[in-house]
């Protein structure tokens, strides 16, 4: 039908998918910092607690609309 428009896609930002991982649970998931370089003179404490992280409530709206796609 030439006289309706399509709604458009939305594209997934780069920066977030590089960023975020979408968990089983439809959570989001990131890298703390501190975690690729210079370990050597961070405690072990430090370095465990480094790890995974994951995103509080109230920003899984903004980052559903940065990845629509998953």
């Amino acid at each position: 039908m030439p006289g309706k428009a399509k709604p458009g896609k939305r594209k997934t930002s780069s920066s977030a998918k590089k960023r975020f991982k979408i968990t089983g649970t439809g959570a989001f998931a990131h890298e703390k910092p501190a975690h690729n370089h210079l370990l050597q003179q961070k405690s072990k404490k430090q370095k465990r607690l480094a790890g995974r992280s994951i995103i509080v409530k109230g920003y899984k709206r903004m980052l559903k609309k940065l990845m629509p796609n998953g």
